[in-house]
């Protein structure tokens, strides 16, 4: 797991306040902090957010999980204090920005990676998508292997046993299609990832490891470059082994087949300068003859056509 173990001690369990990300919570979230730093922890935050309380909460959650903003330079504690927006927050959400109210179905695809990078705020998700179940799976089984894995990896008692369920609730709850959802999470615009498939009757799930036709080769080869940039960022090569099986890898959180991944990867590849996906002595991988991290920056640019640069 490399570092992920030390990683995902550093996150929480249960922050969300059972909420699901809305439509509108990250660009909400985002043009508060950018005003005004303080913003989550001031008297008037319910008001100038136009949310109750519990949900002024969840969306500093959540806009930190998917590294729009961050904990201010001095700042101590992760879920209080001043924040700052991110270079990939003011990317992503600026007015001028890449997608700022998420109109790209691309743009989900690039959210829901965020939540398996470091630093990571939300453990849960890094344990559900590790899982690799492929038979149905209801609540109650996933919030016990949930425990279980937690228990194993890192070995905390922080946590109850129905902070681990509420989580394993909203996992199910922010991937699941429509037609499982009460009207509150139909606003929750990750369900449309088409990441896990529902068995009404039976009220169990499973990860849908199909084509996912919304999301886009460059999107992909991006993640790819950014696991490459946090990984293993001083070597020139990522292999097709590591992007497929390794922990929060790509192929692990897009649920991609091998096939798939592959011809993904070669699509990509064939018009974008500075990475080749070769094989060499049988086995195949992404060769860089760039910095990952700069091409992961360009990988993304060149997707958005120019409409905003990634900073640092």
């Amino acid at each position: 797991m490399n570092n992920f173990e030390e990683w995902l001690k550093e996150g929480f369990f249960a922050r969300h306040e059972t909420f699901c990300p809305r439509y509108g919570w990250l660009k909400k979230g985002f043009d508060g902090v950018f005003e005004d730093p303080k913003i989550f922890d001031q008297e008037d935050a319910i008001e100038r957010l136009g949310v109750g309380k519990n949900m002024v909460k969840a969306i500093r959650f959540w806009c930190m999980a998917f590294h729009v903003i961050e904990p201010a330079e001095g700042s101590s504690a992760k879920l209080s204090g001043p924040m700052k927006v991110t270079g990939f927050g003011k990317a992503l959400f600026a007015d001028d920005g890449w997608d700022p109210f998420l109109e790209d179905p691309a743009s989900l695809w690039l959210l829901h990676w965020q939540l398996f990078m470091p630093p990571i705020s939300a453990i849960a998700w890094s344990l559900a998508i590790n899982l690799g179940l492929m038979t149905p799976y209801t609540l109650k089984n996933l919030t016990q292997i949930l425990i279980d894995r937690k228990d194993r990896l890192l070995g905390s008692n922080r946590y109850s046993s129905s902070s681990i369920a509420k989580d394993a609730s909203c996992f199910i709850r922010m991937y699941s299609p429509h037609s499982r959802q009460i009207s509150s999470e139909i606003e929750c615009p990750f369900t449309h990832l088409g990441l896990l498939v529902s068995n009404d009757e039976k009220q169990a799930h499973r990860f849908n490891v199909n084509d996912k036709p919304s999301l886009p080769d460059l999107i992909l080869l991006a993640a790819c470059l950014d696991y490459a940039r946090k990984m293993q960022s001083s070597l020139r090569t990522l292999s097709f082994n590591r992007i497929m099986y390794d922990f929060n890898s790509p192929g692990v959180v897009f649920k991609l087949s091998e096939t798939e991944v592959g011809q993904r990867l070669e699509r990509a590849v064939i018009n974008f300068k500075g990475i080749d996906f070769v094989e060499s002595f049988g086995n195949r991988q992404l060769a860089f003859k760039e910095d990952p991290d700069l091409l992961y920056r360009k990988a993304l640019s060149h997707y958005y056509e120019g409409k905003g640069r990634l900073e640092r």
